[in-house]
């Protein structure tokens, strides 16, 4: 796949996530369109959505429900895109929905693998060799279902996730020794992306393990004919960097709003 089928497939995919036709991306208008279930959006989302902005860096789609779409509709309209999903603006949205009983609850970036810098693989290797010189003992180890159906433990909850445990469809790990040290795993939210997550334990971190094991796994993800994507936390500038260097670039963002009884539920179980 090119890096254009590549983009086209991820919109194509938030189109159907936000009910909205994929070429809405490409457009230099901002674009609000009503929520609405669908079979085939991204598993783990909760439709339809109460408000949800996504910008590809053109413009904004608002995939909203009809109580808020002239409140949404204004907000997007009056603002430049990229102050739209950042402060001191996002507070007018968030005090115009707040009385209304809801809140800003999600704020991402998604990242898409750059098909010229994994070449076919040769990043990944040239990543894993980095770390078996430095450290002899790794070995690095490709695993189906049946490999990691032990391992639904916390500190592998961003590779693997107990929840959706039918969704998590490949996996790679790095062991020292036996033991397990560091371990990225994917999970099939939809049919044509798989989203990629890593975990690294506290005392083997800094040693590029993850971004061995993430670039590993994308070229084994686009082997099968599908997308990897990544995300994260605007502020999570460690996973921003994995990212990067594994070969992959910020493609896409997306702020999602919630009830603030469920952003209460979610700051409970901390």
């Amino acid at each position: 796949m090119t890096n254009q089928q590549i983009l086209e497939i991820a919109m194509k995919q938030s189109a159907i996530d936000s009910n909205c036709c994929w070429q809405d991306f490409t457009s230099r208008q901002n674009k609000v369109v009503i929520s609405a279930k669908n079979e085939n959006a991204r598993k783990y989302l909760k439709l339809p959505f109460i408000c949800d902005l996504t910008s590809y860096g053109t413009n904004i789609v608002a995939s909203v429900s009809k109580e808020l779409e002239e409140t949404v509709r204004k907000y997007i309209n009056k603002y430049k895109t990229e102050h739209c999903f950042e402060t001191p603006n996002l507070h007018k949205l968030m005090n115009s929905i707040h009385p209304m009983g809801y809140n800003i609850c999600f704020m991402a970036e998604y990242s898409l693998p750059d098909t010229d810098i994994l070449a076919g693989g040769k990043l990944a290797d040239k990543l894993w060799k980095r770390v078996s010189s430095t450290s002899p003992s790794y070995e690095i180890r490709l695993m189906g279902q049946g490999d990691f159906k032990e391992l639904y433990i916390p500190q592998w909850g961003n590779a693997l996730c107990k929840e959706r445990k039918d969704l998590d469809v490949i996996a790679a790990g790095i062991y020292d020794k036996g033991k397990l040290a560091a371990l990225a795993g994917a999970s099939a939210d939809c049919s044509t992306m798989w989203q990629i997550g890593v975990d690294v334990l506290p005392d083997y971190r800094r040693q590029g393990l993850a971004s061995a094991l993430t670039s590993r796994l994308a070229t084994e993800i686009l082997n099968k004919g599908i997308v990897p994507f990544y995300c994260c936390a605007w502020s999570n500038v460690g996973s921003i960097r994995n990212a990067v260097a594994s070969g992959f670039r910020p493609a896409w963002v997306q702020i999602t709003a919630k009830t603030t009884e469920e952003i209460e539920e979610m700051n409970s179980e901390e």
